[in-house]
């Protein structure tokens, strides 16, 4: 047979033969970038740009670009829609770079791609809440579902990384209940940063001085919020000790995570004693990515390969 002509992706540097670390380097960029798109969207919504480019998918009904009568705040929005290409570029590298990859492996293919297709339809729930005047229901999903890019790009991560890596059919007991626990982490983690999507929702920072509110009071809302974090907070706690306990190797994940809890407790603590500055708001939201990456990686680790001992 003749040798098979080669393609435009054969003369790129990497993505002719990717290498393991290749294909893991742009999933770790793939997360980053999940993450680091969510502190951005914070900043616009905190800066009161939500509405800074009026209308979707153009910004006004004459213009794709923001013109000098919107101000500031037009182009802090602008730049926030634009950063969604950057995403989209980074999302499709990563998708070409895991199948061209050897050994094929069929989940992480269509991981990617579930990603990859995440990150349009997560542009459109964007475009509603514009359309809906900031609407803080919509404006919590669209939060939401760039939390659970986050949470999915985490597990493509921690898969490329521990490629070797299997579920255990028949774990010890200490292994059992850890991962129980994760799971209930895990959950207590989504509950967590559902209520502080009601919290904002409530609060002063609209995104817009005309946007709505939920009508609900942000005393009553906080504290459910943080009856929340409590609850994690206890989870984890047990976590750590039960891992350090049984000397089960996901003593480490549980320690980082439990860290990354605390930091966050702390930062909402403290922004919310002094009058919700636009900083903490900021460090808040990302520290909320954070988490979720954390928990996701954490239960990742209790579900595969699941040796019993570590220390």
């Amino acid at each position: 047979m003749p040798d098979r002509k080669p393609s435009f992706l054969d003369r790129i540097p990497g993505f002719a033969r990717p290498t393991d670390r290749f294909v893991t380097g742009w999933a770790i960029a793939l997360l980053v970038s999940n993450i680091g798109i969510v502190a951005t969207g914070g900043a616009v919504r905190l800066t009161k740009s939500g509405l800074g480019c009026p209308t979707w998918p153009r910004c006004t009904a004459e213009s794709v670009v923001p013109h000098a009568e919107l101000g500031i705040h037009g182009v802090i929005e602008f730049g926030n829609r634009m950063l969604t290409w950057v995403l989209t570029v980074i999302a499709i590298a990563t998708v070409i770079a895991i199948w061209r990859r050897r050994p094929i492996v069929r989940f992480d293919r269509r991981l990617s791609v579930l990603l990859a297709l995440g990150i349009p339809f997560q542009g459109v729930i964007g475009g509603i809440t514009v359309l809906t005047d900031l609407n803080p229901w919509v404006v919590a999903l669209h939060f939401l579902l760039s939390m659970a890019l986050v949470s999915g790009a985490t597990w493509l991560v921690y898969r490329l990384r521990h490629p070797h890596e299997q579920s255990d059919v028949s774990p010890g007991l200490p292994t059992r209940l850890g991962r129980d626990l994760s799971w209930f982490v895990y959950a207590m983690t989504w509950a967590a940063t559902y209520l502080g999507t009601v919290v904002t929702g409530s609060g002063p920072h609209a995104g817009d001085e005309d946007a709505p509110r939920n009508g609900l009071d942000p005393a009553n809302a906080t504290q459910l919020h943080a009856d929340a974090v409590f609850i994690l907070l206890g989870a984890a706690i047990a976590l750590v000790i039960g891992t350090r306990a049984a000397r089960l190797r996901q003593f480490r994940t549980t320690l980082v995570f439990l860290g990354l809890l605390l930091s966050q407790g702390l930062i909402g603590a403290i922004q919310y004693a002094t009058d919700l500055p636009i900083a903490l708001v900021i460090a808040h939201m990302t520290g909320s990515a954070l988490l979720v990456t954390g928990a996701t990686w954490l239960v990742i680790s209790f579900s595969r390969g699941s040796h019993e001992t570590e220390l």
